[in-house]
């Protein structure tokens, strides 16, 4: 099976040698998407809306490689203060329904400005 890659129309250039999503057969893995919006590139205010924005960056990635967020597997989700995972938590319900995806969280050190970062792993028919 051969890799594709993929970049959502809309996104930013990858900060490095990487792909916003690549795809091998079903398998559809994104790379950790921040609170960034995609047109000012700036982080969006506040964890809430770091999460949501972060959440639609992963939505976005996901389809530019035919994938959708009922088609996700796992979640990573990587805070920088653990005092955010309730506000985090109540935005990442909006965007998966049961059964939810398997999901891990950790407590991570991001750039300056950045609350959250979060990956998907999905699944589709071929």
């Amino acid at each position: 099976m051969s890799r594709q890659g993929f970049t959502p129309e809309h996104a930013p250039l990858p900060a490095g040698p990487y792909s916003h999503a690549v795809r091998i057969g079903p398998f559809v893995h994104t790379a950790g998407q921040v609170g960034v919006d995609p047109e000012s590139r700036q982080p969006r205010e506040g964890i809430e809306a770091q999460t949501r924005q972060a959440l639609e960056n992963v939505r976005a990635a996901l389809a530019a490689a035919g994938a959708g967020m009922g088609d996700v597997l796992r979640v990573g989700v990587y805070l920088t203060r653990a005092e955010d995972f309730t506000a985090m938590n109540a935005v990442y319900r909006e965007f998966f329904g049961e059964p939810h995806p398997a999901r891990s969280t950790v407590y991570v050190g991001l750039n300056p400005g950045l609350l959250v970062e979060i990956d998907a792993l999905a699944v589709v028919e071929s």
